[in-house]
């Protein structure tokens, strides 16, 4: 007896309907740099930057971990993109980049095409707030390999410095001022554990009193882009260092660009962390090391900045209407 592609869970028609219903959203993330319109074996960008007199290329890779599994018991799939191409922005924002162009991976057992839709469509807004062409991506369809109704998100984003503008914390002394800029909750870190300590207490779509909103929208909350924050910045003021608060905290992740033989001196009570950790943190009984570690504690992006500058650029900040953090010093 024959076994068609279809029959052995592979539905090419679905691919290719999946393909027509986001061509529209995709199209809208293209820049002028972009030659040629999807469905091509690669994607054309057209590199000129007359701008720069030496451009350097900056790229990055991520995902978005575990939280995929609360957009599926939540049933909202339309913010998970969007988290990506932020985190991804943000990565190399840090490097003081801006981004160019953003590929995806959608990889799944048996393509539902309003999940992959709607994560596209997220992908696409995050692009455009982002001023980032959405250029191409791959989705795979592998039967046995997900279980239902699951899937994984990667992406990839190339960025462009000039290359005597790169912050990678070289110029970093000891003085220099902590800045922090404030998240809007986990991002894309830090899932797994929050997930064994809050989903066996809450449904997720209950509405939790300390919080004041539903556990979906706490944990789904969209990782927050800070480019369009940040990179007016690096043009005005001397900024050392910058650092994306991802797995690993506030700690870990800044000492990758501090040199060697300097260190942190936090001052963990300069602002007041956000319920949710706080939930976290009493549900489980997770100890306070264990916390630092994991999350970033309501801290997204750390400036790192000349101390005599650090006024000015709280004061720029604000105008802007963020909250900054004056959070502590290099030492």
């Amino acid at each position: 007896m024959a076994t068609t592609y279809a029959q052995a869970g592979v539905d090419i028609a679905a691919g290719e309907e999946f393909v027509r219903r986001i061509k529209k959203s995709v199209r809208s993330t293209f820049t002028p740099a972009v030659l040629r319109d999807i469905g091509a074996f690669g994607a054309f960008f057209d590199a000129k930057f007359p701008r720069l007199k030496s451009p350097v290329l900056v790229s990055s890779v991520d995902g978005v971990g575990t939280k995929l599994m609360v957009a599926r018991l939540a049933g909202r799939h339309d913010t998970v993109g969007q988290d990506l191409v932020n985190h991804c922005v943000n990565d190399i924002l840090v490097c003081g980049a801006s981004p160019l162009f953003f590929l995806d991976y959608y990889s799944t057992g048996a393509l539902d095409l309003q999940v992959a839709t709607d994560v596209i469509a997220g992908f696409a807004k995050a692009c455009k707030e982002n001023g980032c062409a959405l250029v191409g991506g791959e989705t795979a369809e592998m039967p046995g390999m997900y279980n239902e109704g699951d899937y994984d998100l990667a992406g990839t984003i190339v960025g462009v410095v000039e290359k005597k503008k790169i912050v990678d914390g070289r110029q970093i002394r000891r003085g220099d001022v902590l800045i922090g800029l404030p998240s809007t909750g986990l991002h894309t870190n830090g899932f797994s554990l929050a997930r064994a300590v809050l989903l066996g207490q809450y449904d997720i779509h209950a509405t939790v009193p300390d919080l004041g909103i539903t556990l979906a929208d706490a944990l789904l909350a969209v990782h927050r882009s800070y480019l369009h924050v940040v990179k007016p910045l690096l043009d005005r003021f001397s900024v050392h260092g910058l650092s994306h608060i991802t797995g690993g905290g506030i700690v870990g992740n800044t000492m990758r660009i501090i040199p060697k033989g300097m260190s942190l001196r936090i001052d963990w009570n300069a602002w007041e962390t956000p319920a949710i950790f706080n939930l976290i943190k009493r549900i489980g009984g997770v100890p306070e090391d264990d916390m630092r570690r994991t999350f970033n504690l309501g801290v997204g992006i750390v400036i790192i900045a000349l101390r005599k500058e650090a006024d000015a650029i709280l004061r720029d900040l604000r105008r802007r209407r963020e909250r900054p953090i004056i959070m502590g010093e290099v030492e």
